[in-house]
């Protein structure tokens, strides 16, 4: 995802039609009433305050007031329009760069003029496939806008994307009260570790910053990915990814800095969604009565995928490594707490010290005894 917003920079892809494109090419979702539609919906925001008070006690995390992160629960083309905004703000110094470098193109001007109409285009059909599948999201960085509101305090917003919801609900055949909670109780752990741990934002952030900064990529060399991943999705070359290796985005910019960063990342990204995964389950028992087989049936789900097309685009997207990011941060997560407690896995989010390596993840007693040790000499 981020690397589809460094795509688009001003002039070198029209965001408005981007979005356009995305609406109008997204699925509308699963049938349902427009009572049924308000019920969902009221349903979701009284999960999503409930589940405040469990993630706080599970995970023994105390948090600021969270009214500066606004729940919102929104539609398929209402996530294309956060997300948009979202990459915009976040990406700036990146497109900023590539503005740059295609003004001084030859021929950069005819790219402006047709180019962006065309990347356009072929962003919003990226959007517009990634927009039925994504359930719930934090948006750590999220700029407030008049229809999507977020924290005035340099606070995300958390979302809710009640069609997937109800779509995915159906297609697993579990209870539907129990997976809208158990969703809810996800997605709320990521706010949680974002509200308690208030320097992990501007680290994330940082750290982000400085992978863009070290980007060093010809802009045609980006839309010439992004037009592959529009051509693979409209069935046009449905073996793009086999064609390099299977890279994504994020690989085909890389440095030698930046694969340093990328670790970093991960290991960060691994530990915020195993943690999330962990808390789910953990909490699940008490207050979801069918979470076993909710997340039998999930994780199923997520191994499957969906047809050739779907598991190419996930590829090149990067999306097979968030799910790595699922299980390998839940291992750690759980491999940690059974053995320190979670008052000792909680020294995690001390400083950005104690957070663990990408090798660490992969290794949790070698991040235990790292930080214990340190913190009992």
């Amino acid at each position: 995802m981020t690397s589809i917003g460094g795509a688009a920079t001003p002039g070198m892809v029209d965001w408005n039609l981007a979005v356009a494109t995305a609406t109008r090419l997204v699925r509308p979702g699963p049938e349902v009433s427009r009572d049924e539609a308000r019920a969902v919906v009221a349903e979701l925001r009284r999960h999503a305050k409930a589940s405040e008070e469990h993630v706080r006690g599970f995970t023994r995390l105390g948090t600021e007031d969270t009214h500066d992160t606004p729940v919102l629960v929104v539609d398929r083309p209402g996530w294309v329009r956060a997300n948009v905004a979202g990459f915009r703000e976040l990406l700036k110094p990146l497109l900023d760069k590539m503005q740059e470098r295609r003004v001084s193109t030859p021929g950069g001007a005819v790219l402006g003029a047709v180019g962006g109409k065309v990347t356009g285009v072929e962003l919003g059909m990226l959007l517009s496939f990634l927009a039925s599948r994504v359930l719930g999201q934090y948006e750590t960085f999220a700029p407030a806008t008049r229809e999507l509101p977020a924290g005035a305090g340099g606070g995300g917003r958390l979302l809710l994307v009640a069609p997937n919801i109800v779509h995915v609900e159906r297609e697993l055949d579990v209870q539907p009260h129990d997976f809208r909670l158990w969703v809810c109780l996800h997605e709320e752990t990521h706010r949680t570790q974002f509200t308690a741990v208030p320097w992990l934002r501007d680290h994330l952030e940082g750290e982000i910053q400085s992978f863009l900064g070290e980007t060093d990529v010809d802009p045609m060399t980006v839309l010439e990915r992004i037009r592959e991943a529009a051509q693979s999705l409209a069935g046009g070359r449905p073996e793009a990814e086999e064609d390099d290796g299977g890279r994504s985005f994020v690989e085909i910019v890389q440095t030698p800095a930046q694969r340093e960063i990328l670790g970093r990342l991960t290991a960060v990204m691994s530990l915020l969604e195993g943690h999330a995964d962990f808390v789910m389950d953990g909490v699940g028992p008490e207050v979801v009565p069918t979470v076993s087989e909710i997340r039998e049936k999930f994780q199923q789900r997520r191994a499957k995928g969906a047809s050739r097309l779907d598991m190419a685009l996930r590829k090149l997207l990067g999306l097979d490594a968030k799910l790595r990011q699922y299980r390998d941060g839940e291992r750690f997560v759980r491999a940690v707490v059974d053995q320190v407690g979670m008052g000792g896995f909680n020294r995690v989010w001390t400083s950005p010290n104690t957070l663990p390596t990408k090798a660490e993840i992969a290794k949790p007693a070698d991040w235990v005894a790292r930080v214990h040790r340190k913190a009992e000499s």
